[in-house]
């Protein structure tokens, strides 16, 4: 658990979050405040099993979180990354009660703030405002994910690294070249070949 003062600090940052998407009362913080449990992660540490059933996701508030399987093979494969102001959970196990299909791991030190099933449907009783919120919120998931799907379908790997800079401007020195290169689908040498030539463009 963190330090009083750095638990209060992550608080506060939700709160600035919250209010550049819409406003909210002190009563209506203090609800949310305690619908959230904050937790630092260490790298590698993980939030979500896959194959257990782990009901929680986390808001990231500072650090990066990613999601990902790993095949019969042993091979890992990374579907989103979450750094900072991102939620992040297995759907599947949250809101069913079923094993997750993915993991979720912190990818560097991180500061979250972790929340349950009943989160997202306790910010739609605090009135309209949170209502809208949450579908804006539920709207940009699922065309992220279905952008993502449609770049591992159809694009190429150079098309897949752009998008890849689009939607994580952030990430791109944070992260180790293997796990950008597992996002991508590609080998870390192919993603290296790309970077090359992207550069002598």
């Amino acid at each position: 658990m963190p330090h009083p003062t750095d638990k209060q600090a992550m608080y506060e940052r939700l709160r600035a979050y919250f209010q550049r998407q819409l406003a909210i009362s002190d009563a209506q913080f203090e609800v949310v405040k305690q619908a959230l449990i904050p937790k630092v992660l260490q790298r590698n540490e993980l939030v979500v099993w896959q194959g257990e059933v782990e009901r929680r996701g986390a808001f990231v508030v500072k650090g990066c979180l990613r999601s990902y399987v790993v095949d019969k093979k042993e091979k890992e494969h990374i579907i989103q990354f979450a750094p900072e102001n991102w939620w992040i959970s297995d759907q599947h196990s949250m809101l069913r009660g079923l094993p997750a299909m993915c993991s979720i791991e912190a990818v560097e030190e991180s500061e979250v703030l972790l929340f349950g099933p009943d989160f997202f449907p306790l910010l739609q009783t605090l009135g309209p405002a949170f209502q809208a919120f949450f579908h804006t919120l539920l709207q940009n998931s699922m065309a992220a994910m279905q952008r993502r799907l449609i770049a591992t379908l159809s694009a190429t790997a150079e098309e897949r690294y752009l998008e890849f800079l689009q939607m994580y401007p952030t990430l791109v020195q944070r992260l180790p070249q293997r796990m950008i290169a597992a996002y991508l689908g590609v080998t870390p040498e192919s993603l290296s070949r790309i970077r090359k030539e992207l550069a002598r463009s």
